[in-house]
């Protein structure tokens, strides 16, 4: 199991600065959330009394530059294993249209986590294959034989870029899998892979669904990406929470690459003109304790657009897997999703 921190929507927003104040101080919370015991001991200081000079200088964004997306991943799996039709049908739909001899005309989806970072905890390979199952494999293309996952490709995939040369030309960008799709039967699988942000998609031998959020340039649905040679799955996201979701995480994140003196990321990932007066008037504070900026950002927020729940996700892996050990919890926006018309 692990330990995630949802951001799920509560209320409509109504003014979107004061929702930014609202994400902003539950991501800001739940950054503060993520320091250890030793993380504590080492800044020598009670939870409840570190600054946000020192969260910003503990903090490496650009090293855990995948939480955010982690996050959305864990989501989507979720949202599949709970069987949230809105996210099935069009998960479905995706993969009828990779196979369709295999999938069309299933009665429902099942899913399996993968991701290469996630690999290398002891143990991770070994419950993907036992939950895959002795006789599951792989399609990686519409033509010649599946890969059987109880065999060497999984291993070298886990092992990321550099195993491309093992892989071999039909599966050389497996390794980029989030996600391992099936139908009810989950004895065939295909490969997905899950982003936030639909700019950052990569496509590759090997992998045949992409999974993003609708944006304002991307309209919700299921359609052939032919640039990326993927089965682009557009989750619906008609209140654009994810979008601001994104503009909150990098205002916090702004203000704690200046206040921290962090290498910032490349251009394109910075706030909204709101949101970088959001990171500006934190900015203002690095001194103050981050508890204290808190409350202040909740009074300029929107006291109940936002709801905090910690639950347990399941990793698919063994009762002795204790990846909430070794990992560090995700934020991750939580989808809400409305019919389609």
């Amino acid at each position: 199991m692990s330990d995630v921190t949802f951001l799920r929507q509560r209320e409509p927003v109504d003014e979107y600065g004061r929702a930014l104040y609202a994400i902003s101080r539950s991501i800001l919370r739940a950054m503060l959330d993520q320091l250890s015991t030793q993380d504590l001991t080492d800044l020598n200081v009670d939870r409840v009394d570190v600054t946000m000079r020192q969260l910003s200088h503990y903090v490496r964004l650009e090293r855990d530059k995948g939480m955010r997306g982690d996050g959305f991943e864990w989501a989507v799996h979720e949202a599949i294993a709970g069987n949230e039709p809105l996210v099935t049908e069009l998960v479905a739909d995706a993969l009828a249209r990779t196979s369709p001899k295999v999938f069309r005309g299933s009665s429902g989806t099942s899913s399996l986590l993968f991701g290469y970072e996630r690999a290398k905890y002891l143990g991770f390979l070994e419950a993907v294959v036992e939950n895959a199952g002795e006789e599951a494999v792989l399609l990686p293309d519409s033509q010649g034989r599946p890969y059987r996952f109880a065999s060497d490709w999984l291993k070298h995939a886990a092992q990321g870029a550099t195993a491309e040369v093992l892989l071999g030309e039909r599966i050389k960008k497996i390794w980029k899998t989030d996600i391992f799709l099936s139908d009810e039967n989950a004895r065939r699988y295909a490969a997905a892979t899950i982003k936030s942000n639909h700019r950052l998609l990569e496509g590759g031998p090997g992998l045949r669904v992409a999974i993003v959020p609708a944006a304002t340039d991307l309209r919700p649905g299921v359609r052939y990406d032919r640039s990326r040679g993927l089965w682009l799955t557009v989750l619906p996201d008609p209140d654009g929470f994810m979008g601001l979701f994104n503009d909150a995480y990098w205002s916090v994140a702004s203000a704690v690459y200046t206040i921290g003196k962090q290498e910032r990321p490349p251009y394109y990932m910075k706030p909204s003109v709101k949101g970088q007066r959001v990171a500006e008037q934190i900015e203002k504070y690095p001194t103050a304790k981050v508890i204290d900026i808190e409350n202040a950002l909740d009074e300029a927020a929107q006291q109940h657009l936002v709801e905090v729940k910690h639950q347990l996700v399941s990793v698919e892996a063994p009762e002795w897997l204790h990846i909430n050990e070794l990992r560090t919890p995700v934020i991750a926006p939580r989808p809400h999703f409305e019919p389609l018309d």
